[in-house]
C-alpha cells in the first residue's frame, strides 16, 4: 500500500512525502495520529540538534550542508532499496536540512550587513589638494609640511653630491691605474726595441771591422727591387725575400711544402706498385696489393699526424689543412691505373690501325724491294 500523508503545523509548513511504503507486518496508522497532529501542536527543537541529526557542527557551509545530506538521503530513503531505509529518519534528515539551511544563509546575510555597517563608519584619509603636495612627505600643518620638505631635498642634494664624488673618484683611479699599466708596457716595449736596434748594429759594425764583407759581389750598391707593385713595402719585401734565398723560413711553411711534396710521393708510388701488378690479380698479388695498402695506410696516418703540427704552428685560419684519408687515396690510385690502361690500350689499338693502313697504302711497294732483295 501506498500513502500520501499531508502534516500541517502552526507556522503554517507543508512537508510532504511521497511513496512511503508501510510494511505488511505492521497494522495501518490510526487517522492522522489523532488529536495531537490535528491540533497542529508540535514542540520545539533547538537548533543544535538539527546540526547533530545532520552530523554537522556549526559554522559549516552551504557545499557540507549538502554533501551531509545526500549521503543521508541515500542511506535513510524508503525508495533507495538499502538495508538501512527508514522513513521517520528519513523526515526528520529532511527537517533538520531545511532549518540548517536556512539558518546558515540567515548567518550569512547578518554577517554581510554588519560588514558593510563598518565600512561605512571607517575613516578615510582625507583627499585634500594640500596633502598631495611635497611628494608625500611630512605631517602636520602646511607649513610644518613645506619645513620638513626643504630638509629632505636638502638631505637627497647631498646624498647625490657624495655619490658623484665617489664615482669620480673611482673612475679617475682606474684611469690612473690602466695608465700606469700601459706606461709600463710601453717603456718594456721601447727598452726591448732599442736594446735589439743596439745589438744589432753592434754586430753590423763588428763584422765590416773584420772584413766579412768584403767578398760581397753587390758591395756599395743598391738592393735590387724584386717587386714592382707599390701597394708592397720594398724594404719588408726584399728583407723578406733575403731570408727566404737563405733558408729562413717560417716553419709552418716549410711544413706546409714538405706535407705537399710527401703526399704527391705516396700517390705517385702506390701507382706504380699497382700498375707493375698488372691487370687481373692471382691470390699472391692480391697478398702483395694488401701489403702494399697496409704501408700505405701507415704512411698516411704519420702525414695526418704532421698535418696536427701544421695546424698547431699557422697563423692564418684559412690556411689550416684537413687528414687524408686512406681509403679514398687506394680507390683514387685504382681509378688512376684504370684511366691509364685505358689510354694505353686506345694508343695501341690506334697504332695498330696505322700499321693495318700502311699496309694497305704500301704494300705493292714492300712485295717489289722484297722480290729485288731476293
Amino acid at each position: 500500500k501506498w500513502l500520501c500523508v499531508m502534516l500541517t503545523n502552526s507556522i503554517g509548513h507543508h512537508l510532504m512525502v511521497r511513496q512511503a511504503m508501510i510494511p505488511r507486518n505492521l497494522k495501518p496508522l490510526p487517522y492522522i495520529c489523532g488529536s495531537r497532529m490535528l491540533s497542529g501542536y508540535k514542540p520545539k527543537r533547538n537548533v543544535k540538534d538539527f546540526y547533530k541529526i545532520l552530523e554537522l557542527e556549526e559554522g559549516c557551509s552551504l557545499d557540507d550542508i549538502r554533501n551531509s545530506y545526500r549521503s543521508l538521503a541515500k542511506k535513510y530513503h524508503p525508495d533507495s532499496g538499502s538495508a538501512t531505509a527508514d522513513s521517520e529518519a528519513f523526515m526528520k534528515v529532511e527537517e533538520a536540512y531545511r532549518v540548517v539551511l536556512s539558518d546558515v544563509t540567515t548567518k550569512k546575510k547578518s554577517n554581510e550587513n554588519n560588514e558593510e555597517e563598518e565600512d561605512q563608519f571607517k575613516p578615510k584619509a582625507p583627499q585634500h589638494r594640500h596633502y598631495l603636495s611635497f611628494e608625500g612627505v611630512g605631517f602636520g600643518t602646511p607649513s610644518q609640511r613645506e619645513k620638513q620638505y626643504m630638509q629632505f631635498r636638502v638631505d637627497r642634494a647631498t646624498e647625490q653630491v657624495l655619490e658623484y664624488r665617489k664615482q669620480r673618484l673611482e673612475s679617475q683611479y682606474a684611469g690612473t691605474d690602466l695608465m700606469k699599466a700601459k706606461d709600463v708596457r710601453e717603456s718594456k716595449k721601447v727598452k726591448i726595441t732599442q736594446a735589439v736596434e743596439r745589438l744589432v748594429e753592434d754586430l753590423i759594425q763588428e763584422s765590416m771591422a773584420k772584413g766579412d764583407f768584403d767578398n760581397l759581389s753587390g758591395k756599395g750598391k743598391p738592393l735590387q727591387k724584386f717587386s714592382d707593385c707599390p701597394h708592397i713595402d720594398p724594404m719588408t719585401h726584399n728583407l723578406n725575400r733575403i731570408l727566404i734565398d737563405n733558408g729562413y723560413q717560417p716553419e709552418w711553411i716549410l711544413l706546409q711544402k714538405e706535407i705537399r711534396e710527401t703526399i704527391e710521393r705516396l700517390r705517385k708510388n702506390i701507382v706504380a706498385s699497382r700498375s707493375q701488378l698488372g691487370g687481373p690479380m692471382t691470390p699472391y698479388r692480391q697478398k702483395q696489393w694488401n701489403r702494399i695498402c697496409e704501408q700505405f695506410i701507415e704512411d698516411i696516418r704519420k702525414l695526418n699526424k704532421r698535418i696536427d703540427n701544421f695546424n698547431l704552428v699557422v697563423p692564418i685560419l684559412s690556411r689550416q689543412m684537413v687528414h687524408f684519408s686512406a681509403d679514398k687515396e687506394i680507390v683514387r690510385a685504382q681509378k688512376t691505373y684504370e684511366a691509364l690502361m685505358e689510354n694505353r690500350e686506345a694508343s695501341n689499338s690506334d697504332t695498330k690501325e696505322n700499321e693495318v693502313e700502311n699496309v694497305k697504302r704500301f704494300g705493292w711497294k714492300s712485295s717489289l724491294f722484297k722480290w729485288l732483295n731476293l
